[in-house]
C-alpha cells in the first residue's frame, strides 16, 4: 500500500477512537470492502495519472457515501478539506467513473470566468475544451456545500493533479493542495480535525 495512504488509514482509525468512534469504525472495517478490480482498471484508463494513494484507499474501502456492504448503507466520515472541522466521504469507484463529466457539465460557467463574483483560482484552467477533474469527494451536506476534485488540466500557473475544492454560498472554486498526497499530508497535519464527537452521535 501507498505509505501516506498507509499512514492516513492508521490516524484516521486512532482518530475515530479518540473522539468516541471505535465501536463504529470496529462495525466499518467487518463490513466494508474494497473496489472491484474492474472498475480500477476502468478509473486508470479514464485518469492514466490517477494517484497510487486514491487507488490503495478504493482498494481499502469502495467509497462511504451511503454505500451499501453487507446489505447495509453506511454514511461514513472519511476525508476533509482546508475547511475547518468538516467532514467529507470518499465517493465510490463506480461515482468517481459516473461523475467523470460532472464539473464540465455543473461548473463550465464558473470555469470560463462568466461571473465576476464568483472565485476562481488562477491555478484552475479558463475552458471546459480538454477539462479533466475526478471528482472524488462530497462533503457531509450530500455534496451540497462543497464538493473535492483531482484536476489533471490546470492552467500554466497550475500543478497537474492539484486538488480543487469547490464550496457553494459563497460560491468560489479553489486548489487546496498540489497534489492528493499533499492534501492527505494537509488532513493528518491538522489532526483529522473533521472527526469529533459531534458528528459521530
Amino acid at each position: 500500500m501507498n505509505p501516506i495512504a498507509e499512514q492516513y488509514i492508521a490516524g484516521l482509525e486512532k482518530s475515530y477512537a479518540e473522539n468516541q468512534g471505535k465501536e463504529s469504525w470496529d462495525h466499518f472495517e467487518k463490513i466494508k470492502h474494497g473496489a472491484a478490480e474492474e472498475n480500477i482498471r476502468k478509473l486508470k484508463e479514464l485518469y492514466p495519472d490517477i494517484p497510487e494513494a486514491l487507488i490503495d484507499l478504493l482498494k481499502y474501502v469502495d467509497g462511504t457515501y451511503w454505500r451499501e456492504y453487507a446489505g447495509e448503507k453506511i454514511a461514513f466520515y472519511f476525508l476533509g478539506s482546508d475547511m475547518e472541522e468538516y467532514p467529507y466521504y470518499l465517493l465510490s469507484s463506480g461515482e468517481m467513473i459516473e461523475n467523470r463529466d460532472l464539473a464540465a457539465k455543473y461548473y463550465k460557467d464558473y470555469i470560463e470566468r462568466e461571473y465576476d463574483e464568483v472565485d476562481v483560482d488562477g491555478k484552475i484552467a479558463s475552458t471546459v475544451t480538454d477539462l479533466k477533474w475526478l471528482h472524488f469527494s462530497d462533503c457531509m451536506n450530500n455534496g451540497g456545500t462543497s464538493q473535492l476534485f483531482i484536476d489533471f488540466s490546470p492552467s500554466e500557473k497550475g500543478t497537474k493533479g492539484q486538488i480543487v475544492r469547490f464550496v457553494h454560498d459563497p460560491d468560489e472554486l479553489t486548489v487546496i493542495a498540489g497534489s492528493f498526497e499533499e492534501y492527505l499530508n494537509m488532513l493528518m497535519d491538522k489532526g483529522y480535525d473533521f472527526i469529533n464527537e459531534e458528528f459521530l452521535e
